[in-house]
């Protein structure tokens, strides 16, 4: 039967406490990069629902520990997975019991833990292929550890299968190597008889999941072990050290696929880039660039060194110096900033703009051409065409209960050290003088003034020596 006529399933356990991590945060929800663990494993089933094979149609998560958490955190993120709530974490048989209800309409179950980030889709849709072609009712992936604590041991007799748990294990069954990955496919029809028979007689005091193996052999049912050949994949985490590897892992094998997609990077050991970043070809990231969030840079952009980009969109040849910090902003077809600069809040540059030297930008929209060049802040603004923003020019837009828009027009000159106190509009063409305060529109092609009188007392240095 191929897989294309089988409704499969994925469970995946995601209720345990994670006590060795020492965190409050729930374990599956603690980041590796800039994702939750538990992201790694649902966008690989994501993907694995969406390909071509279709291996697995229905997704469900367990929760548990904090499990509001990590409900709110599915909703928002994950619609297409049901929480299942575990209410009692007691063991990985205990888990698939209080899913029953989902899984008995299924015909095939995938039943994986929350907290393996480097499973791939190919292992896990070869694993689904594999057992279906094979007519087993039970199927898991094992794997040779070069340190076996801590996992379920492959025990081989003959023809005959079984895991034992290392609690459980005798010395003779500790000294084996190959392991359990934790990663089954069952026959539900063939799960569903012995699900309920599980018993929690043993060191933990828990439903293991593995000994419905041991029924199903006895059951005269079919068995079968998925050697792989990569350890890495399967490494779960426990400790923060484990968390701190993961990332490291996910680290090189996200830049090795955007170098060997065509982006430069000069020191790619010293560059961080998210999951869901994407970055099109001929694209220089300099040294010690971090890229998170559903940031896109297109092709010809380049990031200068101690540069942070989150969410951010670069255009067709945009240029970001270096020393910026960017977030849900847009940067269009051959824009510039920094260096030392901030841009946040749904800020737009358009084309051939340019931001630069200790300048911040909030929600503002800087026009075509124009340019904010250094020392100022320009908060929740629009700016047309073809404006220059002098040095130390600030929008004054917090009246001390809400924000106020100021709006500059085309081809405007606004001098040094304008202060706008909004809500302000400055028309086309208009200018300001440098120093002033400006609070009342400025009409187009006007110039503004808006200084106190000097007043020059002369003698003041002598006198005041004198003092």
């Amino acid at each position: 039967m191929s897989a294309s006529r089988c409704v499969t399933g994925a469970l995946v356990l995601a209720a345990g406490k994670g006590t060795r991590m020492k965190s409050d945060l729930p374990k599956v929800l603690l980041p590796v990069l800039d994702q939750p663990v538990l992201y790694y494993i649902l966008d690989t089933l994501r993907r694995c629902m969406a390909s071509s094979k279709g291996c697995v149609q229905q997704l469900a998560v367990v929760v548990g520990h904090r499990g509001e958490t990590v409900q709110e955190y599915l909703g928002s993120n994950w619609p297409e997975a049901l929480p299942l709530w575990q209410h009692e974490q007691l063991g990985t048989g205990h888990a698939v019991q209080i899913a029953k209800e989902w899984w008995t309409g299924l015909d095939h179950l995938l039943v994986l833990p929350g907290d393996v980030p480097l499973l791939t889709e190919a292992s896990l849709s070869g694993l689904v292929e594999e057992h279906i072609v094979s007519g087993a009712d039970c199927s898991f992936i094992s794997f040779h550890a070069s340190d076996s604590s801590g996992y379920g041991r492959v025990v081989r007799e003959g023809k005959e299968i079984s895991i034992v748990e290392d609690k459980d294990a005798s010395e003779a069954q500790k000294a084996l190597t190959e392991v359990n990955s934790g990663i089954y496919i069952f026959k539900t029809s063939s799960l569903l008889p012995h699900i309920y028979r599980l018993d929690n007689e043993n060191a933990q005091g828990e439903y293991y999941l593995p000994d419905i193996i041991a029924m199903m052999i006895r059951a005269g049912g079919k068995v079968t072990a998925s050697l792989s050949p990569d350890e890495g994949e399967f490494a779960g985490i426990n400790t923060p050290l484990q968390l701190a590897d993961a990332a490291t892992a996910l680290r090189r094998r996200i830049l090795r696929r955007h170098l060997l997609a065509g982006v430069r990077m000069q020191d790619p050991d010293s560059v961080w880039i998210g999951p869901e970043v994407v970055i099109a070809d001929n694209v220089l990231l300099e040294p010690s660039v971090q890229l998170w969030g559903k940031t896109e840079v297109e092709r010809g952009a380049h990031v200068g060194s101690f540069s942070i980009l989150r969410n951010v969109v670069l255009e067709e040849d945009a240029c970001v110096v270096s020393h910026a910090v960017l977030s849900d902003s847009v940067f269009r077809k051959g824009s510039q900033v920094g260096p030392f600069i901030v841009v946040r809040d749904g800020a737009v540059f358009e084309e051939d703009s340019r931001g630069g030297k200790f300048v911040e930008v909030k929600k503002s929209r800087v026009g075509k051409g124009s340019k904010v060049p250094h020392l100022a802040y320009i908060g929740d603004a629009e700016i047309g065409a073809e404006t220059n923003i002098g040095a130390g020019t600030i929008t004054c837009n917090y009246d001390g209960k809400k924000k106020n828009p100021t709006t500059i027009g085309n081809r405007c000159f606004i001098g040094s050290d304008t202060m706008l106190v909004a809500p302000v509009n400055v028309g086309d063409d208009g200018f300001t003088a440098a120093g002033s305060v400006i609070t009342q529109d400025v009409p187009e092609g006007a110039l503004a003034v808006g200084r106190a009188k000097q007043r020059n007392i002369e003698g003041w240095a002598k006198r005041a020596g004198k003092k």
